[in-house]
C-alpha cells in the first residue's frame, strides 16, 4: 500500500510537470530575455527589431537579450524558458500565416508567441507589419508579471500617504521608504546597494486644454521637480535632458484590463533622461505616466527615475515602471 501511494503521488509530480496537470515548473531565464526558436534566415530581421537599442537610456541596452536556436534545437529543456518567440515556417503544414500566443503554457511565468507561416516571404511579410507589436506584447507580459510580484509585499505607509495626498493608490513595494508627504506632492526610494529609485507623484488642477501634449508636460516637470529635488550643491535643481536623447511621449493603456477602476481609458507617457543641473554629474533614466482625474479636475502624474552609475538600467527602470500601472483611484 505505500508503494501504491508512492508511485500515486510520483505520477502526479510528473503529470504537472509536464503541464497537464495545474502545477507548473518555474520558468527558466532573467527578466527581459526572449529565446528566439526558428530558422537561420530570416532571424536577423527579428533581431533587429527585439534587440533593438530602448529609448531614453544613458548607456545603449537592447530592449530583449536574445538567445536563439534552430526549431529541431528546440527541446524539452528549453521548453521552460521565460519569453519563447517560435517562428515555424512549413509550406505543407500551413497554407497561410497564423499567430497565437499564450502564458504559462509550459512553466509559470511564462509567455509563448507562435507564428506559423508557409514560407519565408509571408513570414517576413508579417514581421514587417507587426514585429515591433511582437515586442511590445512581450513587454507588457513582463511589466504584469512585475505588477503581480508587488502585491505580495507593500509599504503601507507610502500607500496611505498617496490615498490621503493625491487620492490615488498605488503597490509602493515594501522596500521603497517614504521620504516626503506635502500637499499634491509625494515621494518614495529605495536607495539599497548602489543603485537608487525613486518614485514621485504630484498633481495639480487641469486648467489647460494642451496639457496633454510633450511641450506642456516636460515643461510641468522641469517645474514641479527642478523646485522639490535637489542635489548637494546649494543652488543645484533636477531638470530633463534635452540634447542627448529628447523625452518621446505616446499614450498608453492599462496593463490590468479587468480592473475596477473603468475610468482609467490611457495615459501619456514620458520617457526621457534627468539630470542635476549646476550641481554634481548625476542623471539616468525616467519614465512617467500623467492621466486625468475627471472626478476632480486635476491632473496626476506619477514618475518613477533611475540612479545607477556606471551599471546597466534597463531592468531595474522596467521593475520600478511597473509601479506605475497598478494605480488606481483610492477608495
Amino acid at each position: 500500500m505505500k508503494h501504491s501511494w508512492f508511485f500515486l503521488f510520483l505520477l502526479c509530480v510528473l503529470t504537472a510537470c509536464h503541464g497537464t496537470g495545474t502545477t507548473k515548473v518555474s520558468a527558466t531565464g532573467s527578466i527581459y530575455e526572449c529565446l528566439v526558436v526558428m530558422p537561420d534566415y530570416p532571424y536577423e530581421m527579428v533581431q533587429a527589431v527585439m534587440e533593438a537599442d530602448m529609448p531614453c537610456l544613458p548607456q545603449m541596452e537592447p530592449y530583449f537579450t536574445l538567445t536563439h536556436v534552430t526549431n529541431k534545437a528546440f527541446d524539452d529543456f528549453l521548453k521552460s524558458t521565460r519569453n519563447i518567440l517560435i517562428v515555424d515556417i512549413d509550406s505543407i503544414r500551413y497554407s497561410s500565416t497564423k499567430v497565437k500566443y499564450s502564458t504559462d503554457y509550459w512553466s509559470h511565468p511564462q509567455a509563448v508567441y507562435r507564428i506559423q507561416a508557409p514560407d519565408a516571404i509571408s513570414f517576413i511579410a508579417y514581421w514587417q507589419a507587426h514585429g515591433q507589436q511582437v515586442r511590445e506584447w512581450f513587454i507588457e507580459e513582463e511589466l504584469r508579471r512585475q505588477t503581480t510580484f508587488y502585491r505580495g509585499s507593500t509599504n503601507k505607509q507610502a500607500r496611505q500617504a498617496l490615498r490621503q495626498t493625491i487620492g490615488m493608490d498605488l503597490l509602493v513595494p515594501e522596500d521603497y521608504m517614504l521620504i516626503k508627504d506635502t500637499t499634491d506632492f509625494v515621494w518614495c526610494c529605495n536607495n539599497k546597494g548602489s543603485m537608487r529609485r525613486d518614485l514621485v507623484v504630484y498633481s495639480y488642477p487641469y486648467t489647460d486644454k494642451n496639457t496633454f501634449t510633450p511641450a506642456f508636460l516636460n515643461r510641468k516637470r522641469d517645474e514641479v521637480l527642478g523646485h522639490i529635488i535637489s542635489a548637494s550643491v546649494p543652488g543645484s535643481y533636477m531638470g530633463t535632458e534635452y540634447k542627448i536623447f529628447p523625452p518621446t511621449f505616446r499614450f498608453v493603456q492599462p496593463l490590468i484590463k479587468d480592473t475596477a477602476d473603468s475610468t482609467w481609458m490611457g495615459a501619456a507617457e514620458v520617457r526621457g533622461l534627468w539630470k542635476i543641473y549646476h550641481g554634481e554629474a548625476m542623471g539616468g533614466p525616467y519614465v512617467s505616466l500623467t492621466r486625468l482625474d475627471e472626478r476632480h479636475q486635476r491632473i496626476i502624474t506619477a514618475e518613477v527615475y533611475v540612479l545607477a552609475p556606471g551599471q546597466k538600467k534597463r531592468n531595474a527602470l522596467r521593475q520600478a515602471e511597473a509601479i506605475l500601472y497598478t494605480a488606481q483611484w483610492a477608495k
